[in-house]
């Protein structure tokens, strides 16, 4: 009886070796023969999964998205009793990729955005993923804004445009070594509790 090949485990597997190597050397350093050896797959099974780089770096940045989601959705589980505010300030922290765990992660997460500059595969699941977070926040903002003893004049879809900009902004700042982590968690926090002054 022919062996049966959990095709999606083996595709994840895969984006782990992509993401690894991105990390150790880039985009431009992620070749099929070294994602191959480092899944520790062969040549063929790599090609069997994805058809091109491209489509294999899709799935990749794809499967980075989820891993920064199901942080996202694990903290907020963690505390359910939270208030809208406290939520939004979580869920920004988590993917601002601040930690010193996540480091890798955000190395790699940038190498994405650099190449979707000028990958239009790529760019189409980072705005996607964009999307999903700004329409996230822009609700935790709303709700916050109601849950606030007075009205905050502000607008939820600008302020998640916002944060979205900032939480990037600041995981370079801290990989390139202008700010050290604890001060970029600052200056996010910061920004979050000025939306309810």
């Amino acid at each position: 009886m022919p062996r049966q090949v959990d095709h999606e485990g083996r595709r994840r597997l895969i984006a782990e070796a992509v993401c690894q190597l991105a990390d150790e050397r880039g985009l431009e350093g992620v070749t099929l023969r070294d994602v191959a050896a480092r899944a520790q797959v062969s040549m063929g099974a790599v090609q069997r999964c994805f058809s091109t780089k491209e489509e294999m770096l899709v799935f990749a940045l794809g499967h980075i998205g989820e891993r920064i989601g199901e942080r996202v959705r694990a903290r907020l589980v963690r505390s359910p009793a939270q208030s809208a505010g406290t939520a939004l300030g979580h869920a920004v922290t988590e993917i601002s990729l601040l930690r010193e765990e996540h480091r890798a992660e955000a190395r790699v997460w940038l190498a994405f955005v650099a190449q979707a500059a000028v990958s239009e595969a790529l760019a189409t699941t980072l705005k996607a993923n964009y999307a999903a977070l700004q329409e996230a926040f822009t609700h935790l903002i709303s709700e916050a804004r109601e849950d606030a003893d007075r009205a905050v004049p502000l607008d939820p879809q600008r302020e998640a445009r916002t944060l979205l900009a900032l939480a990037d902004g600041l995981t370079t700042h801290v990989l390139v070594g202008h700010l050290t982590p604890q001060e970029a968690h600052e200056v996010l926090h910061a920004h979050v509790a000025g939306l309810w002054e």
